[in-house]
């Protein structure tokens, strides 16, 4: 495993990458083996481009592994439109069965690869921010962050 720690608004992110593609995305600083890596510096590029608002999804190799639950759910991640919110309970009715939000969230909380896969998009029930790995402030940045970035240019020269 390589990779390298980024700079951003919300603060360090650490990537980290095998030979096959991204594994994570952690916030904060952390030892990692800093050799060459295309997809570590793909996953860089791509992540500044998003904090530029240039850039809504990511095309990213990633190397991942969870539950064919968690799969699932984190598949879900990437249908939330940029700039939008959905509740757990509304991507747990679309796997199948409301009852299964808190299962979503658990799942959701284990994402590996924040940002990239949008986990800060998935709010409570009430509208209210619920749980963020990296903070309910880097959440809400985050959000804040993609909804500006979303509004549409009322004057073009």
């Amino acid at each position: 495993m390589v990779g390298t720690v980024i700079h951003s608004p919300i603060g360090p992110l650490t990537l980290e990458a095998t030979a096959t593609g991204l594994r994570r995305v952690r916030f904060g600083t952390f030892e990692v083996v800093r050799l060459p890596s295309l997809h570590v510096e793909a996953a860089a590029l791509q992540l500044s481009q998003y904090f530029a608002g240039r850039r809504r999804a990511f095309g990213l190799t990633l190397d991942i592994s969870g539950t064919p639950f968690q799969l699932g759910v984190w598949a879900l991640l990437n249908t939330i439109p940029y700039g939008e919110t959905r509740t757990y309970g509304e991507l747990a009715e679309r796997l199948g069965d409301r009852r299964l939000a808190r299962a979503v969230g658990r799942a959701n909380s284990t994402n590996p690869v924040p940002i990239v896969w949008p986990c800060h998009r998935v709010i409570g029930q009430s509208g209210k921010l619920t749980g963020f790995r990296g903070g309910l402030n880097k959440k809400a940045f985050l959000l804040n962050h993609e909804r500006r970035a979303a509004q549409p240019t009322l004057f073009q020269a």
